[in-house]
């Protein structure tokens, strides 16, 4: 059988799963901003939230729906939108590396960081006012 137009790993799991495990993937990027897994989860989970920045990089009230539905929690929806969004701002592609780290005691399986590129800064915290 050929592979021609079939886009995508399956992971050996059901699309509802195999979607839940990408928006999963990426909340834990954008909310620890690196995370570990296998390899091909970690190029599968780039191809996903790079879509998601550029919509996050626009900002506007559609997008924005689209980012929150791309994510698990609204949190992480918004972190990415007010405080991660603004400091890609000078890439137009490319905001994630996947870098091969070692392979699992258990199984022998290639495992990789995902990250930003760019260094992140946190967002200042408002001060209590006395």
């Amino acid at each position: 059988m050929h592979r021609h137009g079939y886009k995508g790993r399956k992971f050996g799991r059901e699309r509802d799963q195999r979607r839940a495990l990408l928006k999963g993937l990426a909340t834990s990027l954008v909310e620890h901003g690196k995370i570990e897994t296998t390899l091909q989860k970690a190029k599968e989970t780039s191809r996903y939230i790079e879509k998601v920045i550029t919509k996050a990089k626009k900002g506007d009230l559609h997008n924005r729906r689209m980012v929150i539905a791309a994510l698990s929690t609204q949190a992480a929806a918004f972190k990415l939108v007010d405080v991660i969004a603004p400091q890609l701002m000078g890439r137009t592609s490319g905001h994630v590396r996947v870098v091969r780290t070692r392979l699992r005691v258990g199984d022998g399986a290639q495992l990789a960081i995902i990250e930003f590129v760019d260094e992140l800064k946190d967002a200042p915290k408002e001060e209590a006012k006395a």
